[in-house]
């Protein structure tokens, strides 16, 4: 009999959690599924050997045993000495005449390794797990054979969101169309629906075959229209957990989370800089010689600005707090107007004659060159 690798079959690692070897399974499970590979034995021997192993260790109770098995595997004992130390288990654990029998000792489409160990194959008793005695959970699929096994949290959802500057500051509501996963409930997650029979306090199975509803995969897409908050500060990159708002599950405490990763669309006047929002400001040569009072954009509106008399391209008139709002821990931005000193180019003749007066006047009196310095460098 040769040990079955459940792990290696699922692709998972030993300490993978129950979504990665849910996941795992499904991706697995679409690949080799009979419908999609007609007349492909080898795809179809591949999807009982995926569903065999999704079984186990999909189980938590069976996967403690499984593991407790597996790590005397990898340690070099011998098949026979694994089979007689995990009879002697089941024999402690008072499983005998209490598990699930497959149709015969055979195990049907189940492998040597499982019916032996998790089914009625190999010295006559059952050794096996019970469906649901005693209260138990009865699932309505074939993902463990205890069936008081706890239910696998629905997968979250992940979404971009696009806003303006302009909702950043004042925060804003968006309605959001989402393609979700949600968990088959004809199969409850498992992708497969079994027929069952009692026997005495046993229920069997006696078959099993991929769920109708979701093609054997455990999820059918869904489609949902969410109305959602955007509060005011948010950055570009920032996200939002919306609970409970993911994919759904056997029970709204198992729903999965929807992630919002908020993108700040790029606006022609106002540019983010962390939480402050920066202006390039023209003004006109003779405001930034003679200094005035102009107005200059703001997000919300507009206000009044004095530029001082001599400044210089490149200079930054800060407005404190007007940039995007307190968040958290986070303090308020600045609204920051960097200026841009513009030279007049569609001048009347006295304009024209009024400049050449101004430049005389800076000849006559000895204005430093201001490419002086540029000039001395070479």
């Amino acid at each position: 009999m040769e040990f079955q690798d459940y792990y290696k079959t699922l692709g998972v690692d030993r300490k993978a959690s129950d979504a990665d070897i849910k996941s795992a399974y499904r991706k697995l499970a679409r690949k080799f599924h009979p419908d999609v590979n007609p007349n492909n034995k080898e795809a179809e021997a591949k999807f009982k050997q995926i569903n065999e192993a999704y079984q186990v260790i999909s189980d938590p109770e069976k996967r403690k045993k499984y593991d407790e098995l597996g790590a005397d595997w990898e340690h070099g004992v011998s098949q026979e000495e694994m089979m007689r130390r995990y009879a002697q288990q089941q024999r402690a654990a008072g499983a005998g005449g209490s598990g699930a029998d497959f149709g015969g000792g055979g195990g049907g489409d189940f492998s040597d390794f499982f019916s032996q160990f998790f089914g009625g194959g190999g010295g006559g008793g059952r050794s096996g797990f019970g469906f649901g005695r005693g209260g138990g959970r009865t699932s309505r699929g074939f993902s463990g054979f205890d069936f008081a096994n706890q239910p696998v949290r629905a997968p979250d959802l992940h979404a971009d969101v696009g806003i303006t500057i302009m909702d950043a500051v004042k925060g804003a509501k968006r309605r959001l169309d989402l393609l979700a996963e949600d968990e088959c409930t004809t199969c409850g997650g498992t992708g497969m629906i079994s027929r069952e029979e009692k026997q005495g306090k046993a229920r069997v199975i006696r078959s099993a075959s991929p769920c109708p509803t979701c093609s054997g995969t455990g999820v059918v897409q869904a489609r949902r229209t969410l109305e959602v908050t955007i509060p005011a500060g948010v950055t570009d990159g920032t996200q939002l957990r919306l609970k409970g708002q993911g994919g759904r599950g056997p029970r709204p405490d198992l729903n999965g989370d929807l992630f919002l990763t908020i993108r700040i669309e790029s606006h022609p006047v106002f540019q983010l800089a962390d939480r402050s929002i920066r202006v390039n400001l023209p003004v006109w040569d003779y405001e930034a010689a003679l200094g005035a009072e102009i107005t200059a954009p703001t997000v919300d509106g507009r206000v009044s600005l004095k530029i001082p008399a001599g400044s210089q391209t490149g200079r930054v008139m800060r407005l404190r707090g007007r940039g995007l709002p307190a968040r958290g821990k986070e303090p308020a931005g600045d609204l920051l107007y960097e200026l841009k000193v513009l030279a007049p180019t569609d001048m009347t003749a006295k304009e024209r004659t009024l400049m050449q007066q101004l430049a005389d006047s800076f000849t006559a009196r000895g204005v430093p060159d201001p490419r002086a310095e540029l000039m001395a460098s070479k």
